[in-house]
């Protein structure tokens, strides 16, 4: 059996994916670059609903990076406790927000080079900042597009890093953003970690793990 599926039924998939959730989308809360990446850092081991309770709060007060550094990192960790590993993650947003002062006028830069410079920011967090803060193709390898694309058998990898790369190559650069938000979708609603649904999974007959089954 094949590792992997060819470039035309990986279409295939997505299309259907692309049907089943048309509304698929960032998750996170954010209205502004800076937003985006604070939450994107906090989103590390933790759920979006989570990570969106803490931000209607935190943001209320500290949306910037000159009102973030007014924080101590005790301070900022009490905020954030609730979304996991808060004493890391206030040190990487407040090095961050520092960083952005100093060097960039306070704007979140748009390349993947200088992102993945920034304390806490690792390719996925850059991936969803490209693609959701300024439109630039994408694709962001969370746990869910991990598992979901080597499942169905869009990737056939044992980490992250190589996943990116072989659905860089295997899916359009025009689809690369919107597949980042479909395998999301698609993995917390039907492709689950433990029991996936294939009983209700409209792209079953493509999959290599349920063919395997």
């Amino acid at each position: 059996m094949s590792k992997h599926l060819k470039i035309v039924e990986i279409e295939e998939v997505l299309n259907i994916l692309e049907k089943d959730y048309p509304d698929a989308k960032a998750e996170l809360n954010f209205s502004t670059p800076y937003e985006l990446l604070i939450a994107t850092i906090l989103s590390a081991q933790c759920t979006d609903v989570q990570v969106n309770k803490t931000t209607a709060v935190l943001f209320k007060k500290y949306n910037t990076p000159e009102k973030m550094v007014t924080l101590s990192t005790d301070e900022l960790g009490k905020l954030i406790k609730s979304c996991g590993f808060y004493k890391t993650k206030s040190a990487n947003i407040l090095s961050t927000s520092r960083i952005l002062i100093e060097n960039y006028n306070s704007k979140v830069p748009n390349t993947m080079e200088k992102l993945t410079e920034l304390p806490g920011v690792g390719r996925k967090t850059a991936n969803v900042v490209l693609s959701n803060a300024f439109n630039i193709p994408s694709i962001a390898v969370d746990t869910h597009v991990f598992r979901v694309s080597n499942r169905i058998g869009i990737a056939n990898a044992d980490n992250v890093e190589k996943t990116e790369k072989q659905l860089r190559r295997r899916i359009k650069k025009d689809r690369w953003s919107k597949s980042h938000h479909i395998l999301i979708f698609h993995g917390r609603r039907v492709c689950k970690a433990r029991n996936p649904s294939c009983e209700i999974c409209n792209v079953r007959d493509y999959c290599l793990y349920y063919n395997k089954k």
